[in-house]
C-alpha cells in the first residue's frame, strides 16, 4: 500500500434504527468508496448493496458495501479499510472476523454518511444471495414496497435498537432470497 495512503474515513456513530425515504447521494457515497478501495486493490470488487442501493427503497439511510475478494486476500482488504480509518464494529454481536464488516462515516455535500462495508469471499453464497436481493428490489416495485412496508412496521412497533430491527426484518429477507434464488 502506498505510503501516502492516509485515512479519510471519519467514526461511526451508532443511532437508533428508523426508516428513512430513499437519498440519491447515497449512490455516489457508495462510488467514492468503491473508487478509494479499487484503486488500492484491483482484485476486489466493491458492490453497493442494502436499500441505498435501491432507488425509492427507505431504510436506515446506512451506506451498505461489499468488497468481494478472490481467495488470499481478505487480510489485505482488512488492513486497507484500516488504512483508510473503517473501525472495528463495537458493541453486541459482532461479524467474526473470518468475514468481517467494517464501519465508518463518510462527509458527502455537507452531509455525514454513515457505513457498513461487508468483506467478503468472492465465492460465498451470501454475496450471491445480496446481489440478488438488491437485483430484484430493483426490478420488482410490489417487493420493493413489501418490504418499506415491513420496515415501517417494525419501527411503528417501537424498535430502534439496529440489531433488533436486523433482526426483525430477517425474516421477510430470508424468505424473499430463498424464492428468488431457488
Amino acid at each position: 500500500m502506498p505510503p501516502q495512503l492516509k485515512s479519510v474515513i471519519g467514526p461511526y456513530h451508532s443511532a437508533p434504527a428508523t426508516c428513512q425515504d430513499y437519498d440519491p447521494c447515497a449512490v455516489e457515497v457508495a462510488q467514492r468508496i468503491e473508487q478509494m478501495i479499487g484503486a488500492q486493490l484491483p482484485a476486489v470488487q466493491v458492490e453497493h448493496i442494502g436499500s441505498t442501493a435501491v432507488p425509492g427503497c427507505a431504510g436506515k439511510g446506512i451506506v451498505d458495501l461489499m468488497v468481494l475478494y478472490p481467495d488470499g486476500h481478505l487480510e489485505a482488504v482488512k488492513a486497507l479499510l484500516d488504512t483508510l480509518g473503517f473501525q472495528r464494529q463495537t458493541g453486541r454481536d459482532p461479524f467474526p472476523e473470518e468475514r468481517p464488516m467494517r464501519v465508518g462515516s463518510l462527509e458527502h455535500q455537507g452531509r455525514v454518511f454513515r457505513l457498513h462495508v461487508h468483506v467478503i469471499a468472492a465465492t460465498s453464497p451470501e454475496a450471491t444471495a445480496l446481489r440478488t436481493f438488491r437485483d430484484r428490489l430493483r426490478a420488482d416495485a410490489a417487493l420493493r414496497a413489501a418490504y418499506v412496508a415491513r420496515k415501517r412496521e417494525i419501527i411503528a412497533s417501537g424498535v430502534t435498537d439496529s440489531i433488533d430491527y436486523c433482526l426483525a426484518k430477517g425474516t421477510f429477507v430470508e424468505e424473499a432470497i430463498s424464492k428468488l434464488i431457488t
